[in-house]
């Protein structure tokens, strides 16, 4: 299994959840991605190498955007995920670009 790493972003998102069923939504999705780091989906364009994962709850959609950092030579075997960025889908790949290209 990948190590985790979360950046200043995701953490002070993650750390303001009050909702213990989203903060829990959260923490399995973490679980699930390092598990197996290909479940995210491809972002493309000036966000290419970030994948996302779409978290469902009370009729709002949030986000979770990652990229995978992998061990040189070990046949692209994941070594790292960095959690970049969390929050809700509104304006959610706009901070994100500002943050991360």
């Amino acid at each position: 299994m990948a190590e985790l790493c979360v950046l200043p972003p995701a953490k002070k998102f993650l750390k303001k959840i009050k909702d213990k069923q989203l903060k829990q939504l959260y923490k399995n999705a973490i679980d699930a991605i390092l598990e197996d780091p290909s479940i995210g989906e491809d972002k493309h364009g000036d966000l290419e190498g970030v994948k996302g994962y779409d978290i469902y709850y009370n009729k709002i959609n949030y986000e979770l955007a990652y990229t995978i950092e992998y061990v040189e030579g070990e046949d692209g075997v994941p070594e790292v995920v960095v959690v970049i960025m969390a929050g809700t889908r509104e304006n959610f790949y706009d901070e994100l670009k500002r943050y991360w290209v």
